[in-house]
């Protein structure tokens, strides 16, 4: 069977790779530690469990309109308002099978052959992989020397007359960056300068630490809204990840496209999960604030444990729930007579030896790095760090 370019130049998912190849050892009864999903371990709030019983009893099992069922829509455009301050018809809004599909149904509307879209990196697996399904051009811009926050002047060099958007991620998955105000309101002038297009990732906004603050690109430039796809979801807020209920909310006209892009791949988003994600939305704050203040602990926890390692180097993530850390002074070591020649070295030792499961910074377009989720149990954290400490006290 002769396969077609673009799954040629397609690369499987890192981050599920490697939390497949954790599963495999641990159902081998393996005592494996994953850091290496990106999912809350909390359970689903239980005013949405009981919705989606509630839903299932009471008939509503069936097709749902493309976009989303009314009542969702509306509850995520009274969020917006809330939360933001931000107008948002339940007609601007498109309700998806997770914000992944999403991302993938906009840029499918948006890019031609040979577009480009500049991507700061440090940047989650898929946006590059989903470009390229488009046979559109990733711009990288390097954010490693200016805290994983974007520089405007290397944003401005980066602009051609090709560019077609800009796909922003704050807080940062997988750095844990929390973009200023500042640097968003110069992204979105930039934006309107140019005439691009906005693609603006804030699924983790409710996950900010400290003195943090988390900011929507509209809010802080009004003028740039109908330039500007916002992508938001359940999955991380409302630990609800297997659910798959993503939404995006833009301008009215390319909002029916990328609904009717969606509803030639999946039809709706599954009924019972968004009647589920309306009581989420409308009922779980509490659920929310439990949620961050016990991720805020394990920051603090699995940074203290990070000071005690040898050879790395990390600065302090504001929002998510990742630690990025440099590994480049181990590259070239030999741990039990073999050579760490990379981060996916790296990684494999770990893993088959230690069995700590983490992500390799070269997923993410940045080699030499590596990521870690703290969305584990507090013994997890302690746990596994101890492994890596152990780990690392053995290289030569």
């Amino acid at each position: 069977m002769k396969l077609s370019e673009r799954t040629a130049r397609m690369e499987a998912s890192a981050t599920l790779a490697m939390t497949a190849k954790a599963k495999a050892l641990k159902a081998e009864g393996k005592p494996v530690i994953s850091f290496s999903v990106g999912e809350p371990d909390f359970d689903t709030p239980q005013c949405a469990q009981e919705a989606a019983f509630e839903a299932i009893k009471t008939g509503q099992t069936h097709y749902t309109p493309t976009s989303g069922i009314p009542e969702l829509r509306k509850a995520i455009a009274e969020y917006y308002a809330g939360h933001f301050g931000l107008k948002y018809e339940p007609t601007q809004i498109v309700v998806g099978c997770g914000a992944k599909p999403l991302l993938y149904v906009t840029l499918g509307s948006l890019i031609d052959p040979g577009d480009e879209v500049i991507i700061p990196v440090p940047a989650w697996v898929s946006y590059v992989e989903q470009l390229k399904l488009f046979d559109g051009k990733e711009v990288l811009v390097d954010t490693s020397k200016t805290g994983y926050v974007p520089d405007l002047k290397q944003i401005e060099d980066a602009i051609t007359p090709k560019t077609k958007a800009i796909m922003l991620n704050t807080p940062s998955n997988p750095t844990g960056a929390v973009y200023s105000e500042s640097v968003l309101k110069g992204i979105a002038e930039l934006a309107l300068k140019h005439k691009f297009v906005v693609i603006y990732d804030e699924i983790y906004e409710r996950m900010v630490y400290g003195n943090a603050k988390h900011y929507n690109i509209v809010q802080i430039c009004p003028d740039i809204k109908d330039q500007t796809i916002l992508i938001n979801g359940v999955s991380k807020a409302y630990a609800m990840t297997g659910w798959r209920i993503g939404y995006a909310l833009g301008e009215k006209n390319f909002m029916n496209i990328v609904s009717d892009f969606q509803g030639h791949i999946t039809s709706n988003a599954s009924s019972v999960a968004q009647w589920a994600s309306v009581a989420a939305i409308k009922n779980a704050e509490p659920d929310i604030v439990k949620m961050v203040q016990a991720f805020e602990k394990r920051r603090e926890i699995i940074l203290g444990l990070l000071n005690e390692l040898p050879y790395i180097k990390f600065s302090k993530p504001d929002g998510a729930f990742y630690v990025w850390f440099d590994i480049s002074e181990i590259i070239g070591k030999k741990w039990n007579g073999i050579e760490i020649t990379d981060d996916t070295k790296l990684c494999e030792l770990l893993l088959e030896h230690k069995f700590v499961a983490g992500v390799m910074g070269s997923a993410f377009m940045t080699p030499g790095f590596v990521r870690l989720s703290y969305a584990s149990s507090e013994d997890d954290i302690r746990e596994g760090m101890k492994r890596i400490k152990e780990f690392l006290s053995e290289i030569a």
